[in-house]
């Protein structure tokens, strides 16, 4: 509509100028023929006067036949009327009337303009002949003296007939060139206008969003140099913004996916950006932060005085702070940077939060490994010295200290030995070229050589040691591996179980792809706030009894990454002074046996 309304609006300003230049041309036209004619038939009169005065000058100027015929002589061969006027106005002569009923003619101004100019005439209306009559009159002298006046009437009919018709001339050749002009415009119009509009719509389109849209390029002039034009804008633009997109959805990707939190806030001090890290960061829904003033939405004191500190210098800041969420404390490592544009000024703060909470974990479990192995070399190593060194004092000699000191070193070396050997186990499997052996297994039977092989230490801590295996335990996994988990957790469970308590092992089918082993003990158990720790190196629920029995606190860490090893799950339930359950499930096929 908006278009139509142009390409309209165009049409009728250049039909409307037209159309007045054309009537003004016209109306110039038909006014100076009309002057041009009027002008030729005043000075045919003025011929034809002078011609008539000249006649009635050799005549006696006085009223009578003579001059009353040559009136009327003269008026039928001029087509005029003829009117003979003395000086005083008396009318002596008429070809259409009777002069002696005529009025005086000395006022009438073609008379009064002859007697002044020498010369005069006048249009006026003729109640003689009853039409509008053209007057030329013209003084009538005799020897430089005036004897009256020669006025010649034509009806200016002819005029008016002349006039019309140069006007219905004008009027039609106009109307013509209009015509002619209207549709030589409408070819313009549309061969201008045309793909004038079409390169609007392409720009609208763009100004849309639609890069796609292209006009036609069909001329060579300036219009199709613009056509062009446009379309090279347009596919430049696609370009440019197919790029953005592009490089838009990386960086989103890229700030929604880093495993950092992320925020940024504006100079005004509102999080103009926050990445869905930081929603598992602060364990909240950090979405509805957005357009919040940062110290509103957060509530930790170090975090806000991080911001604050940048605000005030404009400098990099960095600070590990720990956080504390619910019943979990949480450790960050927090970077945080100023943005600065061009000129120098601040634009906003970046914000970006490295969780170390695994790392810290990481390094205390290495501080107390280091301090473990420290303490557990410490003591076999010690009293082997001590004893060692006894026995060179003398004590040798008595052969029943001997013989204690020898064996009391002897058990020391043999804990020293397992502890080096259960060290240089879990080692080799944390290492990434370990292999399993793998091939099928029937844990069914391994279960009975363990809980047979077990049975005597059992026996001898009066514990009840009894198992149940049922359906198909045949699975793809490493034997030998597989028998040391089992022993590991029987024998954890036999340590921890006091006298008169019962161990039980279990083994039946999970599903249709799994197996599950369950040793249940009725010893001290383990506390809730232990459970997640006795997977570690050295950890112990009760060291005295654990270290007195001969472990070395690596057992169910073996366990775990062994299990793991084997692509299953293991799974811990206790509960303090009932008993321990671990649950073990493993997968009865495996890819790695193909």
């Amino acid at each position: 509509m908006a278009k139509f309304k142009f390409r309209s609006r165009l049409t009728i300003y250049i039909l409307s100028v037209t159309l007045l230049v054309l009537i003004g041309l016209g109306f110039v036209i038909g006014q100076l023929f009309n002057s041009f004619y009027f002008d030729h038939l005043t000075d045919r009169m003025e011929k034809e006067t002078e011609m008539l005065a000249y006649t009635v000058a050799n005549l006696e100027f006085e009223r009578g036949e003579d001059i009353q015929q040559l009136a009327f002589d003269v008026s039928e061969k001029l087509e005029a009327r003829v009117t003979l006027i003395k000086t005083d106005g008396t009318v002596i002569a008429e070809s259409h009337a009777n002069p002696i009923t005529m009025d005086n003619h000395l006022l009438r101004p073609e008379i009064q303009e002859a007697l002044q100019d020498g010369g005069g005439h006048e249009i006026r209306y003729s109640d003689t002949v009853e039409a509008d009559l053209l007057y030329y009159a013209m003084p009538l002298y005799v020897d430089t003296e005036l004897i009256g006046f020669v006025r010649l009437g034509v009806p200016i009919k002819a005029l008016s007939d002349v006039t019309k018709n140069l006007w219905s001339v004008l009027v039609v050749s106009i109307s013509m060139a209009f015509l002619v002009i209207v549709s030589v415009t409408y070819r313009i119009t549309n061969q201008m206008i045309g793909p004038i509009e079409e390169a609007t719509r392409v720009a609208n389109a763009l100004t849309d969003g639609d890069f796609k849209a292209r006009t036609v390029e069909g001329r060579e002039d300036e219009v199709g140099q613009l056509s062009r034009s446009i379309n090279v804008l347009a596919y430049n633009l696609d370009q440019v913004t197919r790029r953005h997109q592009i490089q838009q959805e990386r960086m989103e990707t890229l700030i929604e996916n880093m495993g950092s939190g992320l925020i940024f806030i504006s100079t005004r001090g509102d999080i103009t950006l926050i990445n869905k890290s930081c929603r598992d960061i602060f364990q909240e829904n950090t979405d509805q932060w957005l357009n919040r003033m940062y110290h509103e939405v957060i509530v930790h004191k170090e975090i806000i005085k991080i911001v604050q500190d940048i605000f005030i210098t404009e400098k990099r800041q960095r600070k590990q702070v720990k956080l504390a969420f619910y019943l979990e404390v949480r450790h960050f490592d927090v970077y945080g940077a100023p943005i600065m544009s061009e000129e120098g000024k601040l634009k906003g703060i970046a914000l970006v939060f490295h969780d170390i909470t695994e790392l810290k974990k990481l390094e205390q479990v290495r501080k107390d490994f280091v301090a473990n192995v420290s303490h557990e070399l410490k003591t076999p190593v010690t009293s082997i010295k001590g004893f060692s060194e006894t026995l060179l004092d003398g004590a040798m000699e008595e052969k029943e200290l001997r013989e204690k000191f020898l064996t009391i070193i002897w058990k020391e070396s043999e804990r020293l030995q397992s502890l080096i050997h259960d060290l240089l186990e879990l080692s080799r499997i944390e290492q990434q070229y370990f292999k399993l052996n793998w091939q099928k297994v029937n844990v069914a039977e391994i279960i009975e050589d363990v809980v047979l092989l077990l049975k005597g230490k059992a026996e001898e801590k009066e514990i009840m040691l009894e198992y149940r295996v049922d359906g198909d335990l045949c699975i793809d996994g490493d034997p030998t591996r597989i028998r040391q988990i089992i022993i590991n957790l029987i024998t954890n469970g036999l340590t921890y179980t006091p006298a008169g308590g019962f161990l039980y092992v279990e083994a039946v089918p999970y599903g249709q792809e799994c197996i599950e082993i369950k040793i249940k003990d009725s010893g001290i158990g383990i506390s809730e706030k232990e459970l997640p720790r006795i997977f570690e190196r050295f950890y112990r629920v009760d060291k005295a009894r654990s270290r007195n029995s001969g472990g070395t606190g690596l057992g169910l860490a073996i366990v775990k990454h062994l299990v793991e090893a084997h692509h299953g799950k293991i799974h811990v339930e206790s509960t303090v002074g009932k008993g321990t359950t671990f649950f073990i499930r493993l997968n009865k096929h495996s890819t790695e046996m193909e």
